[in-house]
């Protein structure tokens, strides 16, 4: 099986292509068009801030290639949030896989009590998908400011002052608010899952 996690230069790849090979694979670090597509499976990272990420996409042609492939891709945290329309981050356009736009927490919402970025360990909730097979509720790790609200390819929930959604899925297309390689033995099999599709 062929595994590639885009290298846009804006995403914690090592630790993903770490926890990959302690579930047994190798992955690939790529940003080659034709080797991405060539993928079986194609993970999509991301940390840092949105409209600088986005602008490494187009510079590569990466943000009209993703929204085309056909095999399973996950997006993790800010590439997850890359592929929803918009991102309030820099007033950033997406890829526009999954209809919704990206907010901010904000102090002045309902959820103003709680500390921004959240950072640390929530729990998932109303989780639905193969990507979560054989799991529960569980705990996993989280670092971010901004989030996609519920809507209808939410398929995990986590509640910080407000309900959010921690997962989403559209057709081939996976995101995880939360990092999988970060989250442990949950994590590791959120990957697993993924990688077994």
């Amino acid at each position: 099986m062929k595994i590639v996690i885009i290298n846009y230069g804006a995403g914690n790849i090592q630790s993903i292509k770490f926890a990959i090979q302690r579930l047994g694979y190798e992955a690939v670090l790529s940003n080659n068009v034709e080797e991405i597509q060539n993928a079986d499976k194609v993970i999509f990272p991301g940390v840092g801030e949105a409209s600088s990420a986005m602008h490494k996409l187009r510079a590569s042609g990466l943000d009209k290639l993703i929204p085309e492939l056909k095999q399973p891709v996950l997006g993790i945290c800010l590439g997850m949030q890359l592929m929803c329309n918009s991102s309030e981050e820099g007033n950033t356009m997406g890829l526009g896989i999954f209809d919704i736009d990206v907010v901010r927490f904000s102090p002045s919402s309902p959820e103003g009590s709680v500390k921004i970025p959240q950072i640390g360990w929530n729990k998932l909730e109303s989780i639905r998908s193969e990507l979560f097979k054989g799991l529960a509720e569980d705990y996993v790790y989280m670092v971010h400011s901004f989030y996609a609200p519920l809507c209808n390819e939410t398929i995990a929930t986590c509640d910080y002052g407000i309900k959010y959604s921690a997962a989403l899925q559209k057709d081939n297309f996976y995101g995880t608010q939360f990092h999988p390689e970060k989250s442990s033995a949950v994590g590791e099999k959120i990957l697993n899952n993924f990688l077994k599709m």
